[in-house]
């Protein structure tokens, strides 16, 4: 298997008009994000398939040996406009600056006559991501990107949040007051909120995610109960054994999130599948690294499966027998845009 390669998908000429009309038409995105074409409905099957792209917001860029592999907003870029060539991906939940950039390239490949890269897609944006990795103050995640207002005047489809608990933390009812305010924002905007809440513990100077049932049924009934009203939240969750017991815990829709990449998609997808089986309000994921970093693996293959067993009720056995003829589709698409357009 070929490994996947950025720059031979997405060409550095991409990344120099971007920055182009950053500096002459910085009004770009805002207009290009309010005349695309939007869904009629959040999601027109009752499920969802969401790639995350908000982690460099939040001093998270290692993958594998790499610590600076996401840091590299080419090669960052070129996997996300892979993932979305998926016709089975809804959309891409990130921070303002990756949408923007998204929004320009939309318009630069409408300007080479191309087809719209996000039309009819989901653009949720990431809201809180100030409590950085690392950081003293990790657990006090503020809202450092867009509001909820913000949100709603460039047409984006949702916002998404952490709250991370952590019971040695006073921080973390500062994000949990912070988590509050914005779902009560968001409701009266009528938009949805996508809420990721994690308990976690002191780990080796870090902080680790606590995955069991037990303890993500607790944090679920935490953040059922945030803000106004429930009516437009969902629920971001990790997989772990006794997955039923954490569905049973709430009637609100829940996604499913990925973690660290481990360079192997597939326990990704049986993780789907079995988080699919566990309740009826599972309804999908919400996933990043690990389809956007799997390995030599191509993005789109990954995105493709994972579609597949949410929106076609596909095995897992299914998606993995069907991985060769999606690997390397279409790979000359953008490309063949950059190089209609005119040179400065």
């Amino acid at each position: 298997m070929q490994a996947f390669l950025d720059q031979e998908f997405l060409p550095a000429a991409a990344l120099a008009k971007i920055t182009e009309v950053r500096l002459t038409d910085p009004e770009c995105p805002a207009r290009t994000a309010r005349t695309r074409k939007r869904r009629s409905a959040l999601t027109p099957d009752g499920r969802l398939n969401i790639l995350a792209a908000d982690h460099p917001a939040r001093r998270v860029t290692k993958v594998a040996d790499d610590s600076l592999r996401m840091a590299d907003r080419h090669g960052y870029l070129a996997r996300i406009v892979r993932v979305l060539q998926s016709e089975t991906v809804d959309g891409v939940m990130a921070t303002m600056d990756v949408i923007e950039d998204l929004l320009i390239l939309h318009h630069l490949i409408l300007e080479a006559g191309g087809a719209a890269l996000l039309d009819n897609r989901l653009l949720i944006g990431s809201l809180n991501r100030g409590g950085l990795a690392g950081a003293s103050w990790e657990m006090d995640d503020p809202i450092t990107g867009a509001s909820p207002a913000t949100c709603a005047a460039m047409g984006l489809d949702g916002a998404k949040l952490l709250l991370r608990i952590c019971d040695e933390e006073t921080g973390s009812l500062s994000t949990m007051l912070t988590c509050a305010r914005a779902i009560t924002e968001m409701n009266a905007l009528g938009l949805p909120t996508f809420l990721e809440p994690l308990p976690v513990v002191k780990s080796d100077g870090g902080y680790r995610v606590v995955k069991t049932a037990e303890a993500l049924a607790k944090i679920v009934g935490v953040a059922s109960a945030l803000g106004d009203s429930s009516r437009c939240l969902w629920l971001k969750l990790p997989y772990c054994e006794n997955y039923e017991v954490v569905a049973r815990a709430t009637t609100l829709p829940i996604l499913l999130l990925g973690g660290e990449p481990v360079g192997d998609a597939t326990p990704l997808l049986r993780e789907i599948a079995a988080g699919l089986s566990a309740g009826a309000n599972v309804r999908g994921a919400l996933v990043g690294r690990n389809v956007l970093y799997p390995g030599p693996e191509d993005p789109l293959v990954v995105a493709q499966a994972a579609g597949s067993i949410i929106h076609h009720q596909w095995t897992v056995e299914r998606a993995l027998d069907t991985q060769e003829s999606w690997r390397g589709r279409d790979m000359d698409e953008m490309a063949g845009y950059f190089n209609r357009l005119p040179s400065q």
